[in-house]
């Protein structure tokens, strides 16, 4: 007759929505040596721990703008590794996860080897699990616009960094924000 015997049910912590950011390296580099007249060199290239500090700052005004959100950033940079060039690549690489970034490398053996169909399926990916925003440095509008809109309109603010010379699609949207 007194307590009763139920235990009481466990509280369920929040579970955590990504605010992604996704690094188009092949697209982004042949955009800037495009603008330079040039192969840009890593003077010319960002700056990945500053680029990740800027994701960590955006994430803070997320979770302010909705203080009971749990929110974490996450970026992940793809790239293309051309055949005999991963020594020379793996610095770079190791240099970005040494500062918190994932990194997919996939060997570019023919134009169909890009990375943007493995980029589109990391995003539905962090889509499914929860994401609370989404970034996108790449100019690609023709592997982009159609699917960034889409996340758009479901509610979830997608965000695409670039250069504005390459990115008028991004620009045109009415759905996107330019970065």
């Amino acid at each position: 007759i007194g307590d009763d015997p139920t235990p009481p049910a466990p509280t369920a912590e929040p579970v955590a929505k990504r605010v992604l950011l996704v690094w188009d390296a092949p697209n982004l580099d042949m955009g800037l040596g495009s603008i330079l007249g040039g192969r840009p060199t890593a003077a010319h290239r960002p700056r990945f721990d500053a680029l990740g500090r800027w994701l960590l700052a955006r994430t803070a005004e997320l979770a302010a703008q909705d203080p009971e959100a749990a929110l974490e950033p996450e970026a992940t940079v793809f790239t293309n590794i051309a055949p005999g060039s991963a020594e020379v690549v793996r610095p770079w690489v190791e240099a970005l996860r040494n500062v918190g970034f994932a990194v997919f490398a996939k060997p570019k053996v023919d134009e169909d080897s890009d990375v943007d169909a493995d980029m589109l399926a990391h995003i539905d990916l962090r889509r499914e699990q929860g994401l609370a925003a989404l970034l996108v440095a790449s100019a690609d509008g023709q592997a982009f616009r159609t699917p960034l809109e889409d996340i758009a309109r479901s509610g979830i603010p997608v965000s695409v960094l670039g250069f504005r010379e390459h990115a008028s699609w991004a620009l045109a949207s009415d759905t996107l924000e330019f970065v």
